[in-house]
């Protein structure tokens, strides 16, 4: 039976999802970095499958799925940002399309033909049934797509639906429709874009949303709704029963699924605070961990019950820098900020991280240094003998300061700027009851204390910390992240100069023409080469001016009980939930 990809739908499936797309065991969506715990109550059960027969998987039983970070609760594809809200997502909704192993699309729920790359039909499953019971069909996901380009729409989303013709029209209030989307039948529809691409497919927005299930709710208030926060539905294995937010979600199998009865009877998904996770695998408490994170890689391996999990990741971790203010309705930067502009400060702080030690100390080495914005897994990804690798070296960093003006002019151990000024870099790092976080923050802030840049540290909880991230907050000044990529490797949705999602609001003709080009089906056609050769001229570009720092890419971790059988991984994630059985 094929699987049911899951990606990370960031800024580009967006899936990097683009970031998730969530990313690793901390990461979200479109991606993205979180990392909230808190102690759950609920309790897991017991599987009460019986053993197969004749090859057939044991059916029945409650498998326990462990959170390690408490999701926001933003439970639909269109709304969602965060990994925690993608695993309970992931049990619950499906895309039209899915991604093998080399992250090629293939069809999932619909099907497409093109001969242009520009004009797609899109065919539809027939038969496909909501939790709630009505057949989906293309209206359901006409409806998802006009409300992620509607002008009310709070969701990080518009990227992926942009280049629909008569998308921008629709989202600037100047049109009723998209004009690029003819329904020709409930099972057939022609989505035509602005223009023909490359990845128009892959980076185009795929998931549906129950058109009756949201009427009469205002396209502003969706992502606040009940039918988001409590009662979310689609059409995947299991249905949501119950919901005790921040703690619990008990899931049923959907009898009515398209791919047949899920061997499960029952998921119960738990939020358990990060110091007890390891104590909820060892003692049989949670039977699969989502995420594992690498500081307690070790402890999950050195267990006789649990399998530790392993596979390639789509994702990175950053130090970034405000170099703007973004105007989100005007969909562009409008404001420079000057603190960081120089880049000999910027390379300066990158020379001083020793990125090895610290991705050995607070990672457990499940992860090697990484010099670009894009992960090694991708095929687009450049060489390091291509780039600059910013090996540690703070007698280059305090060279480079020292060129650039920053010197202590007051004897008192720390740098003022070219000006004469104090200056101190004030960085920003989200907050969860994890302890490491605030240990490996402390040390980026000891290295740059080190070459004579006074530091400052600002712990924030991580929800706050991404809203004060998307809105600029001037309290935000340099900051930890991460990113997550999708099945396209076109970094625009978290790097073009027009997008909420890049946070540095790095502004760079240059680069937006890069990105430009290596989609343009006149300049690149079908020659992957040649479409490899702009994306490294790019990566080159961005490891010189280093809006951010590149930090590390981890492998992706999973714990798994020893009586789960049917689930596998890959570069995509895990397989389709419906496969999993209890072998008890």
């Amino acid at each position: 039976m094929k699987k049911n990809r899951w990606l990370l739908l960031f800024a580009m499936l967006l899936t990097l999802s683009l970031f998730l797309a969530a990313c690793n065991s901390e990461e979200s969506s479109g991606n993205e970095e979180e990392g909230k715990d808190e102690e759950t109550t609920e309790e897991g059960t017991e599987g009460e499958g019986e053993e197969a027969t004749d090859g057939e998987a044991p059916q029945g039983g409650t498998l326990t799925f462990g959170l390690d970070a408490t999701p926001e609760g933003l439970l639909d594809y269109a709304f969602y940002g965060i990994q925690t809200d993608d695993q309970i997502l992931q049990f619950i909704q499906e895309n039209l399309i899915e991604f093998d192993e080399e992250l090629n699309p293939i069809p999932n729920i619909a099907d497409w033909t093109t001969e242009d790359n520009k004009v797609f039909t899109f065919t539809f499953e027939e038969g496909v049934k909501w939790h709630t019971g009505e057949e989906l069909t293309v209206n359901d996901w006409v409806f998802a797509l006009e409300t992620i380009a509607h002008p009310d729409y709070d969701g990080p989303r518009y990227t992926n639906v942009k280049t629909i013709e008569g998308a921008e029209a629709f989202h600037n209030g100047e049109a009723d429709t998209i004009s690029g989307l003819e329904v020709v039948s409930d099972y057939e529809i022609k989505v035509t874009f602005d223009k023909a691409r490359v990845n128009n497919l892959v980076n185009l927005w795929t998931y549906p949303m129950n058109k009756a299930q949201f009427e009469g709710i205002e396209v502003a208030d969706m992502s606040g709704s009940e039918m988001v926060r409590q009662t979310p539905v689609g059409t995947g294995p299991f249905k949501v029963e119950e919901i005790v937010p921040g703690e619990s979600y008990k899931l049923t199998a959907f009898e009515d699924y398209r791919l047949g009865k899920p061997n499960l009877d029952q998921v119960i998904i738990k939020v358990l605070d990060s110091t007890a996770v390891t104590g909820a695998l060892q003692n049989d408490e949670i039977d699969v961990l989502g995420s594992v994170h690498p500081t307690v890689g070790k402890d999950v391996e050195a267990m006789e019950n649990v399998s530790l999990e392993t596979y390639p990741g789509l994702s990175y971790y950053y130090v970034g820098f405000k170099l703007g203010k973004f105007d989100n309705e005007q969909q562009k930067v409008v404001e420079q900020k000057d603190k960081y502009g120089d880049k000999q400060l910027r390379q300066a702080m990158a020379y001083a991280i020793d990125r090895e030690a610290w991705i050995e100390a607070f990672f457990q080495g499940y992860g090697t240094p990484v010099n670009r914005p894009v992960p090694t897994s991708h095929w687009i990804a450049a060489d390091n003998a291509d780039l600059n690798t910013y090996e540690y070296d703070p007698e280059k960093a305090m060279s480079l300061l020292d060129e650039a003006g920053y010197v202590d002019v007051d004897d008192d151990g720390f740098r003022e700027d070219p000006n004469g000024e104090d200056f101190v870099v004030d960085f920003s790092h989200y907050a969860t009851s994890n302890p490491t976080f605030e240990s490996r923050a402390k040390a980026l802030t000891q290295y740059w204390n080190d070459i004579g840049l006074e530091t400052s540290l600002e712990m924030v909880e991580v929800n706050l910390y991404y809203d004060m991230l998307e809105s600029d907050a001037e309290e935000i000044e340099t900051f930890f992240g991460g990113w997550g990529y999708g099945a396209d490797p076109d970094p625009s949705g978290l790097w073009k100069s027009d997008v909420l999602w890049n946070y540095p609001r790095w502004v760079s003709e240059e680069s937006d023409k890069l990105l430009d080009d290596a989609l343009d089906i006149e300049i690149v056609g079908d020659d992957k080469e040649k479409r490899k050769e702009l994306y490294v001229e790019w990566q080159q570009l961005v490891n010189e001016e280093l809006p951010m720092i590149f930090i590390a890419e981890l492998q992706e971790l999973s714990g798994v009980n020893n009586r789960v059988g049917g689930i596998s991984f890959d570069v995509t994630g895990h397989n389709n939930p419906m496969e999993w059985y209890i072998k008890e």
